[in-house]
């Protein structure tokens, strides 16, 4: 699958999301669209997923419009995160075209 992270989805996920390409929006320019614009451009793009670490994404765009799967990362600070990888790569070999999941991370 061809996969975008948001701007503070932690880059050091990608070697660990294997069969998948990764792009940052920073990669494409996209870093200063907002997210209904990111969304957007990144469906069109071709890409698959969307990683972010922005909760208030499903309450602040319509995601049934969405082809993209969304997948939000509960924390994503990476001293934590790491400990709980197998989730977030779960999530994204899971994601279906329009789903939205919310991986779990304890704040701790």
């Amino acid at each position: 699958m061809h996969v975008l992270f948001d701007q503070g989805t932690p880059v050091t996920i990608r070697p660990f999301l294997l069969g998948h390409q990764v792009e940052t929006a920073a990669q494409r320019r996209w870093d200063e669209l907002k997210n209904g614009e990111l969304l957007k451009a990144a469906e069109d793009a071709g890409f698959d997923v969307f990683v972010t670490p922005d909760k208030n994404i499903r309450y602040q765009q319509n995601l049934a419009l969405c082809r993209i799967a969304v997948v939000v990362l509960g924390n994503p600070q990476w001293p934590i995160l790491r400990r709980y990888l197998e989730r977030v790569v779960a999530a994204v070999d899971a994601a279906q075209p329009g789903s939205y999941t919310e991986v779990e991370i304890p704040a701790r």
